[in-house]
């Protein structure tokens, strides 16, 4: 027994030790003129909803599903809002006829009562002028005295001032009156038409229709549902155009430059290439996050970049691990280190 505790202890030590040095004597060392940054594939994606609030009673689409452009994604009950078009269309309808009524005549007693006056007082007129010439002709004759001319004369003016009061309030009955009526006519029907065009476009709301061509990646709706706006109902996800999230070493910055270009490779599809180029560099550090594994060893700061990564066939999911590969001997040929470019 105590020839076998010496030979298990060095078995142990043996084991140790090939468990610390085989990894780093088998790790591929890094070229010198390329860096390599691990990170996750993602997608841009739009958290598609409705406007108004409604039941949904059309959901066409599944998730993974491919959509184009301008494909219906759902559809709630409409019947309040095609109610609500409706009342606004009868209303435009009798603005329209009053304003059509308007325009072809005005208050009609109103300027009949001030017509009235009117010719009231110019027989008024007319009776005090016959007086004063009555007056005058009795005055040449000293059959009345010069008051009683006066008198006469006083009255014919009053009623050339009463009549020409009253002609004005006539002419101002006949145009003042029909252009009030005329603006407020046209006022009301051009408030009647946006309440229509309004009801219009909240009736459109009621339908959701893919903004651009992608993959349904979530559906949180179900048929049936009461939805509030805002509320989610899919998830689009541009899978035509991803990106790579990456982390790199505070040591690494000056090596990489906005627009810089890249290789990605997967472990899903050995061999095979993606042309990416650095879309975004972070203008401030941070730590590294926990579920991500650098390539190298990993540092207290990082810099987070965005590769953007042509993906016509779909092969790249979101979430998927990936590798990029910058060449830093093709950037520097090129240009100098840039600054860092904003985020899209």
């Amino acid at each position: 027994m105590k020839r076998l505790v010496p030979v298990l202890v060095l078995l142990a030590v043996v084991i140790a030790a090939g468990v610390y040095f085989y990894p780093r004597l088998t790790k591929k060392t890094e070229p010198e003129n390329q860096l390599t940054l691990s990170g996750n594939i993602e997608a841009h994606e739009s958290l598609l909803s409705f406007k108004v609030q409604g039941r949904i009673i059309d959901l066409p689409v599944e998730e993974g599903q491919s959509v184009e452009r301008g494909a219906l994604l759902a559809r709630l009950d409409d019947a309040d809002y095609v109610q609500k078009v409706r009342i606004d269309e009868a209303n435009v309808h009798v603005r329209k006829s009053n304003l059509a009524l308007t325009l072809a005549g005005t208050r009609e007693q109103e300027v009949k009562a001030s017509q009235q006056t009117m010719l009231d007082a110019q027989a008024d007129l007319q009776q005090k002028k016959l007086d004063y010439d009555r007056a005058q002709s009795l005055f040449s004759k000293d059959e009345v005295s010069a008051q009683d001319r006066d008198l006469a004369d006083t009255a014919l003016k009053r009623a050339q001032a009463t009549f020409q009061a009253a002609q004005q309030r006539y002419n101002e009955a006949v145009e003042g009156s029909r252009k009030e009526d005329i603006v407020i006519a046209r006022a009301n029907l051009t408030e009647a038409n946006a309440n229509l065009g309004l009801s219009r476009v909240t009736l459109d709301y009621t339908t959701l229709r893919a903004p651009s061509a992608g993959v349904i990646t979530v559906r949180p709706a179900e048929l049936g549902e009461v939805v509030a706006p805002g509320t989610p109902v899919v998830t689009l996800a541009d899978l035509e155009h991803v990106w790579l999230r990456a982390y790199i070493a505070e040591t690494d910055l000056g090596r990489i430059r906005w627009g810089q270009e890249a290789t990605v490779t997967t472990d899903t599809y050995p061999g095979k290439q993606y042309h990416g180029r650095i879309s975004f560099i972070s203008s401030s550090a941070e730590f590294t996050p926990k579920s991500v594994q650098t390539y190298k060893e990993r540092v207290t700061l990082v810099y987070r970049i965005k590769i953007d990564v042509d993906n016509p066939h779909h092969e790249l999911k979101p979430g998927m691990p990936a590798d990029a590969h910058v060449d830093l001997a093709a950037a520097n040929a090129k240009a100098p280190p840039q600054g860092a470019a904003p985020e899209k």
